[in-house]
Order: C-alpha cells, then structure tokens, then sequence
C-alpha cells in the first residue's frame, strides 16, 4: 500500500503541477498555483478539492479517503459476491423452477442418446426442459450434450450436479413437478443398487403416497428388478438391459438385418409407434384396420381396460374406448383411409414357403450376457440346431460353480451337452477354449458350415478398459476369414459399448451390429414419451408372442411382378402377420439403411425380386421341450465346465 500510494504521488503531483503552469489561464501568483495544483491533484485522487487553511485540506482529504474506503469495499463486497453466486450457478446447485420437465437421473453411456431422442421427439410439439442431474461437471456435461441438442432445438437443457441417491440434491431439479423422471444405468459393478437408492430418494422428496410423475428405470440383474419396481411406485416401469440385448442378440442371429429395423424403429427420427383412435373400427375385426390406414401400418390394439394386444387374430372385434398401436409418423397422422382397392389378388404368392430346417451356429467370447443368450436360442431355436461357444480361460457365470477336481485339460478339446433322453432338444451347446481374439485362432476353423456366427465382447469391468478393441480384432479376423474363404458373406451378430465405434465395425451390409448402450437409451425414451409402449417393446424383445421379423418377398407377392404395398399388407394378413415395411436386395448400395424402409404409402407399387424381405409382426409359437440333458463323463476344459455350470444355472432361472 505504502509504494501503491508513493508511485500514485509521484505521478499524480508532478503532472498537475505541470498542468497548472502550462495553462495559459491558471493565476499568476505561485500560491496560487499551488493551490490550483492540489485542487488538481485532489480530484484525480478523489481526496477532494477543498482549499483554505491546512486545516481545511487536511480534514477535506481525510473524507475523500474514509469515502473512498467505504465505496471500494462496498464495490468488493458486490464484487465477491456476485463471484460466489455466479460460481454457485456454474457448479450447478441450485434449484430448478421448471414445470412439466423431463428429469434425467445419472450418467452413463446412454445420457447422450436418451437426451437426443427426447429432444426430437419434441421437435414437432410444446418444447418441455431436459433436466439432468449427475455427479459429474456440469460444465463438462453442457459441453458433452450440446451435440445431441444442436444450434436450432428449442428444448432447453439443464445440467446440476451432485449425487441423485441424496434426497437434498435430488429436490433441485423438482422431481414433484417433472412429466417424467428416467433413471439410468451406470457400467459400475454396484450399478443397480444405487439405482435403488436413486429411486428410494426420489419417493423421499416426491413424498410417500404423493402422485408423482411417471419413473423409468433400468437394471442390468433381473434379481433387482422387483425392489426396483416396488421403489418405482405403481406409476413405474424397470426395463433389464442385459435381458432386452440378449434377447436381441439372439433374435438377430436368424433374421440379418434385424438391428437396423429396430434403431429405425425406436428413435424418432422417422416412424415410430404411436396410439391412434379406433372410433371409426368399433365394432369391426382388426383385420380390417391393417388395410384401413394409407400412411400407417396398424399392428395392435390397447383395449380399454388397458391390455396391449400385439398382432391379435384378424377376427377380433375392435371394441368400444379401443385405441390402434400404429407405426405413423407422428401423433394426429394416422387418418382411416380405405385401401381395399389397392389389393391386387393376382399378385399374390401361392402355396406356403419351404420350412427352415436347423441352424449350427457360432459364438465367440464370453460375457456376463451370455447366459442370457444362450438361454434365448434355447427357447427360439429350431430342433436339432447346435451352438458352438469358444471362449478363453474360465467362463463366468450368475454365480461362481463349486471347485471341483478335474485332470488336466487337452488344448483345443470340445465338450458336448449329450441330448441324452431328450432327443428332440432344440439346441445343443458345445463348448471349446481358445487364444481369442488372435486371428490365428480363427484361421484353422472351416466357418463355411456356420448358419450364423456371435461375437461377444469382454465386460468393461474385466480388466478391460475399451471392451470394443477386443471385438473391432475378432471382426477383423472374421472378414480375412471371409476373404480366403471364397468371398461368402458371413452373417456376423457383434455387440459393442460404445456407439462411436459402429462406424469401425468391419461388417458386410448382412450382418447386424448391437450397441447395448444405445438399445437401453433409445427404448427408454420411446417409452418416457408414451408410457404404454412398454408392454409393446417387452413383447416385441420376448422369446414368446409377437416379434418382428424379416421373411422373404417370395412369401407374400409374386418375384418378379409389380404389386403394392397394400397387396404385401393383406398376403401378410392372411397368414396371421402385420406387414410394417421390407428391405430391398440393393442394400448394399444403400448405406446408411442398407435398403431397410418402413411404414411405406399403401399405393407404393414397385417391383418385387426375391431377394427382397418383407419387415412382419408375426407371432411364432414357441415349444420349450424339457430340460432332460445329460452329460457324458468325458474330458473336458475347465472353461467348458465352467460354462457348463453357468448356463444350468441360469437354465432354472431365465427370465
């Protein structure tokens, strides 16, 4: 202060002074210019210009400093202030006074895409505010999410941080006044017990036996989905991620192609389902509402008591407070339009297509989904189908097998699940170890009379840091495989985490591509928007009812000829299926859909080859024979007998 002051002097004195003698009107008198000097001085030092007796300039300068005390520590106080609150609000703590919002509980992988989707699923209506609450930056989260909303969305996005399981935090972002609350999943082992804990504090700030909104959330263990839906409250849905992406996986190893439908299907980017009203089918079969709409495919009915019937016979009778599950294109476009006469019975295909025999089918590595997997082929398999698991050292499993004593394993042995009495099984499983994911391992192997191959890839919490680099070599090694094996395109079914990678992925237009993150996310948003879509997606993942699937064009139309879109409808009609789309036979040219197209005009006429496919809601009845396996005593690798103890494990329990 003292040198502050000191250098303040040495400038300000001499440069008025200096002023004052230049000034061709300043007095003439010494004193006096003295005096004009520190009334110069004085001003530009705010000490005030009162001149007089040294008195009088004394007291006059003590003011000007006790006034220049006072305003610069009042100016610091406003200063420090407005610093802490301004840093308050970058931090992100303080509360949200929106109402009607949609609140997003934690981070993970499926943040970004949960977000996106949401954001253009308001695109067309009242813009509602996109709360999200997780411990992490909210600077950085601003910056993660900002590509997902992009520069002309009118949704508002609003990060806080802190934990979501601590009541106090949770009440920021006002859960009572939200429409929705999601809550996500995290790769964390305890993952699903601090969803519980999330949602726990969610009924603490809500209030017991309060109507609060709507909670979604997800679990990976199914044994945590009953305490998460009693958490949730009446108005709650739980979704098992790891169940929904195996059951995907494992319906997509016999229907390529399958995993783009689907993405197509839930964002909202295009069609997607939406509840239409039925007034003008009350009283008439549900066959007639699936050629009743020319911009909409029609594949279920939600009844008034609230059941969602799924691709139900043609002759059920469409009943009063009724409402249509529709694929449209948004809410209010699914008019009634008669398209009976766009049906072309001549163009129609004759007979019934060729029964598919059994599969032998291929899965390389080893995860905690793959029990599910597994379980998933075993009740949708053809009979007398055969799956082959490689997998590398011990295979894990929904709990730890006994140690038992067993001799030295063989390289390269296999172990078969004999049929044993039930000779009629629908899958049989073998089991064999190998130096995965070197190509090496695959270059031996003959693939050709593989119908379908499988690629899981290791847990992120297996000493694996990017899972995905483990599967991006495994598809690397299947294409050299490909290449010298003549050019035959292997229909490949690989799950990744991390849906930047999908681009990397090396796979033929054929293949499907599963990114388990970004299913979760986009499921979720789907059902945040319209809660009773969740019956509908729970069928359409299922092993049992309705599912969709890709059947050749030569099934419904005739190879070669014109027809509508209309005809396909009511061919696909007649053997107890909704027809929602097809995917040409030029996808490999057609990239990024790879030739997939849904919901088409019911007058769309084009000419049908037979490598077209049909896109069906079909209902498949299932027969799960007996679980009367034996085993023979023969050597076997301790990864086999792991997986052997694993997949019996889960046999009891599969949900």
């Amino acid at each position: 202060m003292g040198w502050l002051v000191a250098t303040c002097l040495a400038v300000v004195v001499p440069v008025s002074v200096l002023l004052v003698w230049t000034d061709p009107g300043s007095p003439r008198s010494v004193p006096d210019r003295l005096t004009e000097a520190w009334r110069t001085s004085a001003e530009t030092l705010r000490l005030g210009a009162m001149t007089g007796t040294p008195l009088r300039m004394m007291l006059s300068a003590l003011l000007g400093l006790v006034a220049l005390l006072c305003v610069s520590t009042l100016v610091g106080v406003i200063t420090n202030s407005l610093a802490e609150r301004m840093a308050e609000l970058s931090r992100g703590r303080s509360t949200v006074l929106e109402q009607g919002h949609v609140v997003v509980l934690g981070w993970s992988d499926q943040v970004g895409t949960v977000v996106g989707e949401l954001v253009a699923a308001q695109a067309a209506h009242r813009p509602r505010a996109v709360v999200v609450l997780a411990d992490q930056d909210k600077t950085e989260m601003e910056r993660a999410l900002a590509p997902r909303i992009g520069p002309g969305a009118r949704t508002r996005l609003i990060c806080r941080t802190g934990p979501a399981s601590d009541p106090a935090v949770l009440a920021l972002v006002s859960p009572q006044a939200a429409s929705t609350v999601l809550v996500l999943p995290t790769a964390e082992p305890r993952a699903d017990a601090e969803m519980l804990r999330t949602l726990l504090a969610l009924r603490a700030v809500i209030g017991e036996g309060a109507a609060g909104p709507p909670v979604l959330a997800a679990v990976r263990d199914d044994h945590y989905r009953a305490a998460a839906r009693l958490a949730a409250g009446p108005h709650g849905t739980v979704l098992e991620t790891d169940t929904v992406t195996a059951r995907l996986i494992a319906q997509c190893v016999g229907r390529p192609g399958l995993s783009l439908v689907l993405r197509d299907l839930l964002d909202f980017a295009g069609d997607e389902f939406h509840l239409a009203d039925a007034t003008a089918f009350h009283g008439r079969p549900f066959g007639a509402t699936l050629l009743g709409h020319a911009n909409s495919c029609v594949v279920g009915l939600l009844t008034p008591q609230g059941r969602t019937l799924l691709n139900p016979p043609a002759d059920t009778v469409v009943a009063a407070g009724s409402r249509l599950i529709v694929l449209t294109r948004d809410d209010g476009t699914a008019l009634p339009e008669d398209c009976l006469h766009l049906v072309d019975a001549s163009a129609t295909a004759t007979g019934r297509p060729p029964a598919e025999g059994p599969a032998r089918l291929l899965m390389l590595g080893w995860n905690r989904r793959a029990p599910l997997v597994v379980g998933q082929l075993r009740r949708t398999a053809r009979p007398g189908s055969v799956l082959e698991v490689v997998t590398e050292g011990a295979v894990p499993g929904p709990r730890e097998p006994e140690p038992e004593p067993v001799r030295e394993p063989e390289p390269e042995v296999a172990h078969e699940r004999a049929p044993g009495p039930a000779a009629g099984a629908r899958l049989t499983v073998r089991f064999r170890s190998a130096l995965l994911p070197w190509p090496e391992t695959l270059l031996g192997p003959d693939l050709a009379p593989y119908d379908g191959l499988i690629v899981l890839g290791p847990d992120p919490g297996d000493g694996q840091d990017h899972p995905d680099d483990w599967t991006l070599v495994m598809l690397l090694a299947l294409r050299l495989l490909q290449e010298r094996s003549g050019g035959r395109e292997l229909r490949v079914v690989s799950e990744l985490t991390d849906d930047r990678n999908r681009p990397l992925a090396p796979v033929n237009p054929g293949s499907d591509v599963i990114v388990s993150g970004e299913l979760t996310g986009l499921l979720m948003a789907q059902i945040a928007q319209n809660r009773h879509l969740a019956a509908v997606f729970d069928e359409l993942f299922s092993a049992e009812g309705s599912t969709i699937c890709l059947r050749p064009a030569g099934n419904y139309v005739r190879p070669g000829g014109e027809a509508t879109f209309a005809t396909v409808v009511a061919a696909a009609r007649d053997r107890g299926e909704c027809a929602i789309g097809y995917r040409r036979d030029d996808r490999r040219t057609a990239a990024p859909d790879h030739g997939v197209r849904l919901n088409p005009h019911k007058a769309e006429r084009r000419l049908w080859s037979a490598d077209d496919q049909v896109v069906v809601v079909t209902t498949e009845a299932v027969d799960v024979p007996e679980a009367t396996e034996a085993t023979e005593p023969i050597e076997v690798t301790e990864a086999a007998q792991t997986a052997q103890a694993a997949l019996s494990d889960e046999a009891s329990g599969m949900p």
